[in-house]
């Protein structure tokens, strides 16, 4: 498997970001870290190992970057404000700067995906549902969707727009609802087994519903629980059955 590191400063976040490159060919990929991880989480838990068939046959290309939640909502050090405008810088890197990076290394006709657990499961649907233009779909994994549960009370509008559970019920422009309509991949997977929830993806399912959106409701069984082993199901088989 072709195996990349690439780094550059980031000016949106003020520091070095590293982002892991796996593969030569395919639709692209955008893992986002569970929690307070880096770039070669998904590499170390082997996730990247199980679906590495995909990848060498050139399914698809994965990108990996860091996580900054522990420079945002995940620091009890912070200012909630402060954690706020972090997670702003942090979009703004994926937007402005990922994004493009993966264009440079694949082409501009090629679907861009996101996909995460845990975590990475909100941060990855709210990329998606936020520029559904630039990015084609999402493979959301055991995730909550709402921002507040991570914030301890605090509430702003950053909050509410970093959470697809709140601005989706309330979003109008016909022009963005259209493209998140057409997207064809929008994947919301989740187990019942220990330290799961499967009810948040079930009201988001909800919510995707009201709003005429497509998408997938994936519930798997009690003996599938919130770690590892389960994405390292979750994430081929999605790969092999629906891409």
């Amino acid at each position: 498997m072709r195996r990349e590191i690439h780094s550059w400063h980031s000016p949106a976040l003020n520091k070095p970001m590293e982002i892991a490159v796996y593969g030569h060919y395919g639709f692209a990929l955008l893992l986002l870290p569970t929690a307070a991880a880096d770039y070669l989480e998904y590499e170390r838990f082997h996730l990247i190992d199980a679906i590495s068939r995909q990848i060498n046959e050139g399914k698809v290309k994965v990108f990996s970057i860091n996580s900054i939640n522990s420079e945002s909502w995940l620091n009890p050090h912070m200012h909630p404000r402060h954690k706020a405008i972090r997670h702003q810088q942090f979009n703004d890197y994926v937007f402005n700067e990922v994004v493009p990076f993966i264009r440079n290394m694949t082409s501009p006709e090629t679907q861009l995906y996101t996909a995460g657990a845990s975590f990475g499961a909100l941060h990855s649907a709210n990329l998606f549902f936020r520029r559904p233009g630039l990015i084609s779909g999402v493979i959301a994994m055991s995730g909550d969707y709402d921002l507040s549960s991570y914030t301890k009370g605090y509430h702003d509008q950053d909050v509410y727009f970093n959470s697809p559970m709140q601005y989706l019920p309330n979003l109008s422009d016909g022009h963005i609802l259209d493209k998140i309509r057409r997207s064809g991949h929008i994947h919301i997977v989740t187990g019942s087994g220990d330290w799961e929830n499967p009810e948040a993806s079930r009201r988001f399912s909800g919510v995707l519903h009201a709003k005429g959106i497509p998408h997938e409701l994936d519930v798997w069984g009690p003996d599938i629980p919130h770690d590892w082993p389960t994405w390292r199901k979750m994430l081929p088989y999605y790969l092999d059955t629906r891409f």
